[in-house]
């Protein structure tokens, strides 16, 4: 790959990264209005609208680059397709309702660096699918645990850790577990059908959820509109579309590295947008789980040699995934 089209890529990724730790603050603004289920919903569905024309663009640039498209075709395919996005929704789900709920109460660049964990989640979690973990991960960890007691606790005592922050954590988790999900159904997928579909079921099961749970008001849904419409295009449309264009054919691990500004743009958002400071001990924090994070990306030496030679075609989440 050319050096311009390393940059182009690499900026791409960069600012799907800024989309992302943005929806942060987002987010935050949007539960003042509404209720968890009900912010979810909403901006699923405008996701979901806002891919159609999305994967119509995709199977027309394919069909003129290679003459099929990724559109399944037999009656196995399809029910592929709607098994993998009813599972990975489901999860999907779970997590942003962790993170939606727990960000009314924590800052934004607690909510970003501790959703970021994830990274660090999916190889321990994969021991138990029977693949191993290398030894730096549970370095990660270390650094990470110590990153979080001083973004989170106050010094010399285990106060302030929050509801809003434990809740991050299961969000971490839950995310960490969609990605699985999505590595094992995704072979043979195509990754915006199924970004689709597992979106659509997360609207669902929302929508459900909200109708039980929550009282939407008009004067609600007027004041989030902006938070929503920016989270259902921006986050969940826009962002995903240039993380896929991204990161093909892009090294790997300058995709990553790229990715994980995620946390650090959902700072400044936090800081720009929502007025939110951190203190000396929390920025000392933030690095040390930024440094885990980038650090559990990086591939071993051997994986090094063959960097150059690796398509980085693997589905990207915060989400931020999403947030």
């Amino acid at each position: 790959m050319r050096k311009s089209a390393t940059v182009t890529k690499t900026l791409l990724l960069v600012l799907t990264a800024f989309i992302w730790g943005f929806t942060f603050s987002f987010q935050s603004i949007a539960t003042k209005y509404v209720g968890t289920y009900t912010y979810l919903a909403c901006r699923s569905w405008i996701a979901v609208l806002f891919l159609i024309p999305v994967i119509r663009v995709s199977d027309r640039i394919r069909l003129k680059q290679t003459g099929s498209s990724l559109a399944p075709v037999t009656m196995q395919q399809k029910r592929a397709l709607w098994i993998a996005g009813a599972a990975s929704g489901a999860v999907l789900c779970m997590a942003s309702s962790f993170q939606q709920t727990g960000i009314a109460t924590t800052t934004t660049a607690k909510a970003s660096f501790i959703t970021a964990m994830y990274v660090i989640l999916v190889p321990i979690f994969s021991m138990f699918l029977g693949k191993k973990t290398e030894r730096k991960i549970w370095f990660c960890v270390a650094v990470s645990i110590v990153g979080l007691y001083f973004l989170c606790f106050k010094a010399g005592s285990l106060e302030g850790f929050g509801g809003g922050d434990a809740l991050m954590l299961c969000a971490a988790a839950g995310f960490a577990i969609q990605i699985l999900v999505i590595d094992h159904f995704s072979p043979g997928l195509d990754p915006v059908r199924l970004s689709q579909r597992q979106v659509l079921f997360q609207g669902v099961i929302a929508t459900v959820m909200m109708l039980v749970l929550e009282h939407p008001t008009a004067y609600g849904l007027l004041h989030a509109a902006v938070s929503i419409v920016f989270a259902g295009v921006l986050s969940s449309g826009v962002a995903y579309t240039l993380q896929i264009t991204g990161q093909k054919g892009l090294n790997p691990t300058i995709a990553s590295i790229a990715m994980c500004l995620e946390s650090v743009f959902g700072a400044i958002g936090g800081w720009l947008i929502l007025g939110q400071r951190l203190s000396g001990r929390e920025i000392l924090g933030c690095a040390l789980m930024f440094t885990a994070i980038v650090l559990a990306q990086l591939p071993t030496l051997p994986a090094r040699k063959r960097a150059g030679q690796i398509q980085n075609t693997d589905i990207h989440y915060e989400q931020g995934a999403q947030s």
